[in-house]
């Protein structure tokens, strides 16, 4: 499968999408449909479809965005240097659409790594684990965890 930016997939954009992963933005806190997600499943960027995130991976941080502990494929997400808003953080973005995902702070589960991709459902595309093959994410669910 190909990850790409294209017009078509800016175009179908939301508003809020377009804020979010073209022009950095990011949506507030407990608002976003991916939040409380609790399928079983994987994300993808909503410009490229590039695997970013496994529901496995995912856990409750209280911050009020989707938070992961890891990438489903590392090089799918980029690490850049954020120096807006008086603070310095890790921005995270897609690689293939350069879309702008959140950031990634060192406060996450230690029994998991340690870290926690705080992450915009703006920027994702939720894909359920039944829908995965059809959707050309087969090769992917042996990541994809049972959640209870």
């Amino acid at each position: 499968m190909k990850y790409e930016k294209t017009e078509e997939a800016l175009a179908k954009l939301t508003a809020e999408q377009f804020r979010v992963t073209q022009e950095s933005g990011t949506e507030r806190a407990f608002t976003g449909e991916l939040t409380d997600n609790k399928e079983p499943g994987i994300y993808v960027d909503i410009v490229s479809g590039e695997p970013l995130f496994a529901s496995s991976d995912k856990f409750e941080s209280g911050c009020g965005w989707p938070s992961f502990t890891k990438p489903i494929v590392t090089d799918h997400v980029t690490e850049h240097r954020d120096a807006s808003f008086g603070m310095v953080r890790t921005e995270v973005r897609s690689m293939h659409g350069d879309s702008h995902l959140g950031h990634v702070f060192p406060d996450g589960p230690a029994d998991r790594g340690g870290l926690r991709y705080c992450i915009n459902s703006a920027s994702l595309r939720f894909i359920h684990r039944d829908e995965m093959e059809s959707e050309g994410y087969g090769d992917l669910v042996n990541q994809v965890e049972e959640i209870e």
